[in-house]
């Protein structure tokens, strides 16, 4: 399993995050409150948020490291949508 984190800094972080989680929920068995949320995209990925006063906290742990990239454009490109008001920047990955 391959894991990469950012963290990105905004006074809305618990905003994006629970909008991001209602938005999966549609289509997976997303768990979340207004601290932290989980979406299971599948038995091989996931993305586990944590939100404070300060940003929110994305960690992506994806099996197959062929697909790292496009999770990570798939939930940065999620986020944005949700932040249109607000430049977030360039997250940047860690593993």
């Amino acid at each position: 399993m391959v894991t990469t984190t950012t963290r990105i800094a905004t006074p809305n972080g618990r905003r994006y995050m629970t909008q991001l989680c209602k938005h999966w929920a549609h289509k997976f068995e997303v768990a979340y409150d207004e601290n932290q949320g989980l979406v299971p995209f599948g038995p091989d990925r996931r993305c586990r948020m944590a939100a404070d006063a300060d940003g929110l906290t994305l960690v992506l742990e994806v099996e197959d490291a062929a697909q790292v990239e496009r999770m990570q454009g798939v939930v940065i490109d999620h986020l944005k949508r949700f932040a249109f008001r607000e430049d977030l920047g360039e997250p940047a990955w860690t593993t």
